[in-house]
């Protein structure tokens, strides 16, 4: 496990803990229009739990959270804020730390109906061009179905840099009691990496979705490269949500997280999924880092 990348955890806990605001329907947005200076502490302090890796804080930079008329007005700046804080937090570390440029669902996460492909490129392309400047990789992140992993594909060539994947995944009582892996849109895993596998990607990851589900979508895609003899790395970063959260949006509100999770319970998943392929591990909702201290310590004692 010498080479697993350790991931930074969710922005919007711990911007909360550290005194910023947040509400609906600005979200993280409003740490970067009011309080800019916590977002860069988070990103330093996630670097101090031991990441290799920070993720902008772009992804509430969507019409869905800001509206389409703040958008277009302050969306770049914004967006350009995000990169210039976490490259400030990067470049401050001492060591190397990637920056991974977050390229959100456009129309709202867990919610793959809404996704409009005549117009997701009018909106990621903002993103894209204003992060670039700034970030080392483009993270797609909390996607919902393959065609959002094909539109960050597409808009990104604009900007041509490292890209890696991240879907979320189904986690209702049913999907946690087993059977096959799915995306929150009903796809399969297996598609998902089989997509993936020829996309261009680096890194194919999963993220916002319970620890429970995340080590049999690992196997799934571990299967499919080593059937097409193609090297893409897996990743997991998981959220701390209590209850189901198929049934509403993520960040409709402040869902409970949950008390059980502890930074050492996370740790014991963080190597069941090193064990079974992940080599990129971090966490989403509601993982701070508390966690991804004991996550860094519990995989780089076991390399």
């Amino acid at each position: 496990m010498a080479d697993t990348i350790i991931l930074d955890g969710g922005m919007s806990r711990e911007l909360l803990r550290l005194g910023a605001e947040l509400k609906q329907p600005e979200w993280s947005a409003l740490a970067l229009i009011n309080s800019p200076e916590i977002v860069r502490q988070v990103h330093a302090e996630f670097i101090a739990a031991g990441a290799d890796v920070v993720t902008t804080n772009s992804y509430a930079l969507v019409p869905f959270h800001i509206g389409e008329e703040r958008f277009r007005k302050d969306g770049p700046a914004l967006i350009a804020l995000s990169g210039r804080l976490a490259r400030e937090a990067a470049d401050a570390a001492g060591r190397k730390v990637v920056v991974a440029g977050s390229l959100p669902p456009i129309f709202g996460s867990y919610e793959p109906e809404n996704f409009d492909p005549s117009t997701v490129q009018d909106y990621l392309k903002v993103l894209v061009a204003n992060l670039a400047p700034h970030v080392d990789v483009w993270l797609g992140e909390t996607l919902s179905l393959i065609a959002e992993g094909e539109a960050v594909r597409k808009a990104i060539q604009a900007q041509p840099k490292p890209f890696w994947i991240s879907f979320t995944l189904a986690d209702d009582a049913a999907q946690v009691a087993g059977g096959e892996p799915k995306l929150r849109s009903g796809e399969t895993v297996r598609a998902a990496a089989e997509w993936a596998a020829g996309s261009g990607a680096q890194a194919l990851l999963f993220n916002c979705a319970k620890p429970e589900v995340m080590k049999e979508a690992v196997e799934t895609a571990a299967a499919v490269f080593a059937e097409k003899g193609v090297k893409l790395k897996i990743g997991v970063y998981a959220n701390a949500f209590e209850s189901d959260t198929d049934d509403k949006a993520a960040n409709e509100g402040l869902h409970d997280t949950r008390g059980d999770l502890t930074g050492d319970v996370y740790s014991r998943f963080a190597c069941d999924w090193a064990e079974v392929g992940a080599t990129m591990i971090g966490g989403c909702c509601g993982i701070g880092a508390e966690h991804i201290h004991r996550v860094a310590g519990a995989l780089r004692a076991r390399a």
